[in-house]
């Protein structure tokens, strides 16, 4: 033992004792001090527990920390949290989806969506109204050819447009109000075709008046690389072609490619794919069809029922019965609502971008992030967003209005297009939706002034959340009161 414990001697503190080993105590905090230059760090008992051998002379076990759900702790992965959630809301959405069957059976039938849009199948005034919308875009396109020969003067011409414009607008809601053979749905149809041929036709003139006003001389702005990196650039990037320039751009060639492509602000040039990607095609395709009939069997299957049975409510004026129906619908709704947005921005935007080679694909950004109500406007509708950025908002700041100003007035006139789609189908005015935007400028000043990061954040979900359900049952109770309560 003598031999060994000096053997041992040298691996003991500085002057510890030749041939007798010293006690394990003093052994092992004179180690730690050699080893470390200092007392033993609190994790080194808890770093060996699983040892057999408890380190002697050290039988600390805590330390001065937080708790994970304190934000001070820095702790920020929370995936099993999310990973809860989602289950729960799985298993909730399930409940009430067989709550439902039980209680009203399948009500799910597609073959009735095409009443919706013929009321007579030999009368069909949507699909003639979608189609005469090409008059307006001709004559648009032959404004411009005159303006650019110079046979008919700017000041002529902004009158021509301008009637032209309004009569995009206000020539299919004369129709919807005067037929009654327009359903609501295929007039919302029609008019929303309109609305989005009236806002290109807005930007065509608009560049097309802007290149006649540039110099002969001035250095044409560089065409811009397409975004998003290096994978980006190969699946969506240019490819090199002839730079159109103004007035050759003025072709039905080059005006029906801007009418069919997924954007509404014109250039002369748009960015180009390099090629049709027939599985990535494929695949929205799928997605369109797949999420249409989801879409329709979620709307007669679970909204029908739960609008069906708040009319009572509302008769009655019962208030908890009406918070407690449009709670029960706000489920529902959104849950299209969120379905609609993915449809529509990344199925149908990328199939006819992918058929048309169009390479900004930037339709959406991160809005489900949004802190402020601003931010989600200007994010979750990037197409709309650049309109009215670059036709509306920059002009007004150019001819010296403020921000704040500039800011509200985008805000209403997205609120006049809201009615617009919304009450000429349905042919009642009771601006809800309008008053529904315009109520977006106080309560962006609200969220922004009073509320930061994930409260923000949940400003702007309980909004969308509780908002749009409010405006479907305003509407749906007046046109019931309208329509449908001489039979009740």
């Amino acid at each position: 033992m003598g031999e060994r414990g000096g053997s041992a001697g040298p691996a003991g503190p500085a002057g510890g004792g030749g041939g007798h080993r010293a006690p394990s105590p003093a052994r092992g905090n004179g180690g730690s001090r050699r080893r470390r230059g200092g007392p033993p760090k609190p994790e080194h008992p808890s770093g060996h527990g699983d040892s057999a051998e408890e380190p002697a002379g050290d039988f600390r076990c805590h330390t001065v920390q937080e708790s994970l759900l304190s934000s001070a702790s820095g702790f920020s992965n929370y995936r099993g949290v999310l990973n809860w959630c989602v289950v729960m809301l799985v298993l909730c959405n399930a409940r009430l989806f067989l709550e439902n069957l039980i209680k009203y059976g399948i009500l799910v039938d597609p073959i009735q969506v095409v009443s919706l849009f013929l009321k007579d199948p030999y009368s069909w005034p949507s699909p003639c109204l979608v189609i005469g919308a090409n008059a307006f875009a001709v004559v648009g396109l032959e404004l411009e050819r005159r303006l650019a020969a110079g046979s008919l003067s700017e000041r002529a011409g902004s009158a021509l447009r301008c009637l032209n414009l309004l009569s995009i607008l206000c020539f299919p809601a004369a129709v919807v109000l005067l037929l009654p053979s327009v359903t609501p749905v295929g007039a919302a149809f029609a008019l929303g075709i309109h609305t989005v041929l009236f806002l290109k036709l807005f930007s065509f003139h608009d560049v097309n008046k802007w290149c006649r006003q540039r110099p002969q001389n001035a250095p044409k702005t560089p065409q811009k690389p397409p975004q998003g990196g290096e994978e980006a650039r190969r699946a969506n990037g240019d490819v090199a072609h002839r730079e159109v320039e103004y007035p050759e751009n003025l072709s039905y060639r080059n005006l029906y490619y801007f009418l069919l492509a997924p954007t509404l602000c014109y250039e002369l040039n748009f960015p180009r794919s390099p090629r049709l990607r027939k599985r990535f095609l494929l695949r929205r395709l799928c997605e369109m069809l797949f999420f249409t009939q989801l879409q329709v069997g979620l709307i007669q299957q679970w909204m029908v029922p739960t609008i069906q049975n708040s009319m009572k409510p509302f008769r009655d004026m019962d208030y908890s019965r009406i918070i407690e129906r449009l709670l029960k619908l706000a489920v529902p709704n959104h849950l299209i609502w969120l379905i609609f947005f993915y449809w529509f921005f990344h199925s149908c935007l990328n199939a006819g971008a992918e058929l048309l080679r169009f390479g900004d694909r930037q339709f959406y950004r991160d809005w489900w992030n949004s802190e402020s109500v601003t931010y989600f406007w200007q994010n979750w509708n990037i197409p709309v967003h650049k309109w009215c950025l670059r036709h509306f908002y920059k002009p007004m700041l150019r001819r010296g209005v403020g921000r704040r100003t500039a800011q509200a007035a985008v805000f209403l006139a997205s609120a006049f297009f809201h009615e617009y789609l919304v009450s000429v189908p349905l042919r009642m005015f009771r601006l809800w939706a309008f008053m529904g935007m315009a109520a977006q400028i106080p309560l962006a000043w609200l969220v922004s002034r009073f509320l930061r990061g994930h409260y923000g954040n949940a400003a702007v979900w309980l909004s969308l959340i509780l908002g749009q359900p409010v405006a479907v049952l305003m509407y749906v109770h007046d046109y019931y009161v309208l329509h449908c309560n001489n039979t009740g």
